[in-house]
């Protein structure tokens, strides 16, 4: 909650410095090339980097090494942006935070729960597919609307 928090208020900050400084109209059409730009980068399967392997050999436990890590790797995400354009995009910042997260969670539960049955059985070119899809959505909802 604390990252999407913070991704909502540089997205609420950003909205109010380009409407100024530049009128509603850069923002929109910024939006809609934001998505569609996280719509190919999606498409990018993700690599892991030898830092983040490494950050299980510090023996914090179980719980404090995956807060740690699950915080220090989201910054900066895909899902991170897409907050920060959703909360240039929509003012009530409350609203984008909650669902950002509830989002997230709702992603993420089934596949802590489930992942040791399904990982195998579900393709990963198939979701990021239906991601890219939704970031797509996104963008064209940016224009139209």
């Amino acid at each position: 909650m604390a990252n999407h928090a913070a991704a909502g208020a540089v997205g609420h900050y950003l909205e109010a410095l380009i409407v100024q400084w530049a009128g509603p109209e850069l923002l929109r059409w910024g939006l809609a090339l934001g998505f569609a730009f996280m719509a190919a980068w999606t498409l990018i399967p993700d690599k892991i980097d030898d830092g983040e392997q490494a950050l299980g050999r510090y023996h914090m436990g179980a719980f404090l090494t995956t807060l740690v890590c699950f915080f220090l790797v989201e910054m900066g995400d895909k899902t991170q942006i897409a907050t920060i354009a959703l909360a240039a995009r929509y003012s009530n910042l409350a609203a984008v935070v909650a669902g950002t997260t509830l989002g997230m969670t709702l992603a993420n539960a089934p596949v802590i729960f489930f992942c040791s049955k399904f990982a195998e059985k579900v393709p990963l070119k198939y979701v990021r597919w239906t991601a890219a899809a939704c970031f797509a959505a996104l963008a064209v909802g940016a224009v139209l609307v």
